[in-house]
């Protein structure tokens, strides 16, 4: 318990940051809850394509993972190259994802078990598609930015990459929640997501208003492969496996389809992690994390947030 106490800024600090990329992540779950009431299976494979996107645009840009980092005035033009290219290729993907294995069901009016075999089907696809180009290794990512204190919580220094992680997850979900809520294309999701007829009797488009969602969806994640990279430095063609169901699991912590309760939920899960690895042991890690969100859903059963997309106010 000494340990635990002594560590305690520490843990809450990394805690904080893998909690934000499980949060960026998370969204693209509950965005397609929200409209579909499903759960898109293959959106862990639309962040391992962030990843790797991320890495061949750093390679483009002449940086190496044992080379020196960027100036400080490169380093802006890097990162916000890396995530335009992330975003568009895990949003590109994702539009794939939604037309391959959601929009041809949808027309012939699928029961819902195909809708989720057919997304495992792509989540499959999409990872061996990679495991076979990119290889089955682990790739590493080019150097972006050098890790230097920004301020101090007692001894422990809080780098700037941390920061950026965090405030980035922030900031992202800030941006996704004001669109949903005040623009007319997040009015024409939060319609589709209450009552889809009675919107398409509006006028609302319905296909393109999922198409849309799933593109969001996408590009949140491609920021997360980003802010993955920049922390942890490799990738791997099955890297979403793992960090998509602890996404899932946060999003159904915060309650599924609630755009804030994805950030609290990845944010609380990476605290109750990194709290627990500490207490109990390491290897304990994902156990503690899916033990967590049993106890929470036993008490709170529509998670901690539980207010659904559609009857989100403006």
């Amino acid at each position: 318990m000494d340990d635990f106490i002594g560590n305690l800024p520490e843990l809450t600090v990394t805690g904080l940051t893998q909690g934000s990329i499980y949060a960026l992540v998370a969204l693209g779950y509950t965005l397609v809850y929200g409209v579909l009431r499903l759960i898109n299976f293959a959106h862990s494979e639309v962040f391992m394509v962030g990843t790797f996107a991320t890495i061949a645009t750093l390679h483009i840009l002449g940086l190496e993972s044992d080379g020196p980092y960027p100036s400080a005035g490169t380093l802006i033009l890097y990162l916000l190259v890396s995530l335009a290219v992330a975003a568009i290729a895990s949003g590109a993907t994702a539009l794939v994802v939604e037309r391959v294995a959601y929009r041809p069901l949808r027309k012939r009016n699928a029961p819902v078990l195909a809708f989720l075999i057919s997304a495992i089907g792509m989540s499959l696809v999409i990872s061996e598609l990679f495991g076979v180009w990119q290889g089955r290794n682990i790739e590493r990512v080019p150097n972006l930015i050098r890790p230097e204190p920004v301020f101090f919580i007692g001894e422990l220094a809080v780098t700037n990459r941390q920061v950026l992680i965090i405030f980035s997850a922030i900031f992202m979900m800030i941006l996704l929640d004001q669109f949903i809520r005040r623009t007319r294309l997040g009015r024409g999701i939060r319609a589709v997501a209450q009552n889809p007829d009675s919107a398409a009797l509006m006028g609302v488009n319905k296909d393109r208003v999922i198409a849309l969602t799933f593109l969001l969806g996408g590009i949140m994640a491609g920021v997360a492969a980003v802010l993955y990279c920049l922390q942890f430095g490799v990738t791997r063609f099955n890297v979403g496996f793992l960090l998509g169901i602890k996404a899932f699991t946060a999003a159904v912590l915060g309650g599924i389809g609630n755009l804030r309760g994805a950030l609290a939920g990845g944010l609380l899960l990476g605290l109750v992690e990194n709290y627990g690895s500490q207490l109990i042991g390491s290897q304990w890690r994902d156990v503690i994390a899916f033990v967590f969100l049993i106890v929470v859903l036993m008490f709170r059963p529509t998670g901690l947030l539980g207010e659904s997309l559609g009857r989100a106010r403006a």
